[in-house]
């Protein structure tokens, strides 16, 4: 469970969450808002990328100020553009990066990029460079990068913009496979439309919270 208590943020003199109150335990939760409404930066905040000026961020009883690494272990972040992170040529160098960070055997790192590619049917791109890989492919090397660290939560920020639709398809099927609580900040509201929850974010502000059926049609109404 990830709590957010009386969290304020601002970058220079322009306050980007005010005052901002959530317990967040379902399985998958969705974050909507216009441009600047301060969702990406609440996303960020949620492990530990970001540190609020005011209020704590606690994930299962780490605070995300003190404990920052520990936290980033069990909530993993997926950026809206792969290439942001993506840090080695080459597919399976990536993969092993974090893991690597993690003091494992190259046995256990073996095994655990075998098992993630192959999951995710990216066997065949293990010695590819990654500047090489298709849009679609390199959104599924982000989300495999993350998921072979086993977090317990992963955080997605726009996880379908930069996809055609047939990608989209395939990163939405991936997201409902997941075992893991996500959280995913999204303009695709069709994304969203089974979650447990989506929460809508105006001016730095919650200003609707509940199921789908009722927080994506006030979102909506709120931008036309």
């Amino acid at each position: 469970m990830m709590q957010v208590q009386v969290v304020t943020h601002s970058f220079g003199d322009r306050v980007i969450l005010n005052q901002i109150t959530l317990t967040l335990s379902e399985q998958r939760i969705g974050i909507v808002g216009s441009n600047g409404s301060g969702k990406s930066t609440f996303a960020r905040l949620l492990n530990g990328l970001l540190i609020p000026d005011q209020g704590n961020v606690w994930v299962d009883h780490l605070n995300t100020r003190h404990h920052t690494k520990a936290v980033r272990r069990k909530v993993g972040f997926v950026f809206q553009n792969p290439d942001n992170q993506i840090v080695f040529p080459i597919v399976e160098e990536d993969l092993a990066f974090g893991l690597k960070n993690l003091k494992l055997s190259q046995r256990e790192i073996t095994d655990r990029i075998h098992t993630i590619l192959q999951r995710y049917d990216l066997e065949h791109l293990r010695h590819q460079p990654t500047h090489l890989l298709s849009g679609g492919e390199k959104q599924l090397l982000a989300i495999a990068s993350v998921l072979v660290m086993y977090p317990q939560y992963i955080i997605f920020d726009e996880p379908t913009t930069l996809l055609d639709l047939r990608n989209r398809n395939r990163i939405q099927r991936t997201l409902w496979q997941l075992e893991q609580s996500i959280i995913v900040v999204s303009h695709d509201l069709e994304l969203l439309k089974d979650f447990d929850r989506v929460i809508v974010f105006e001016a730095g502000k919650v200003v609707m919270d509940d199921h789908p059926a009722i927080a994506l049609p006030y979102y909506v109404q709120l931008m036309s």
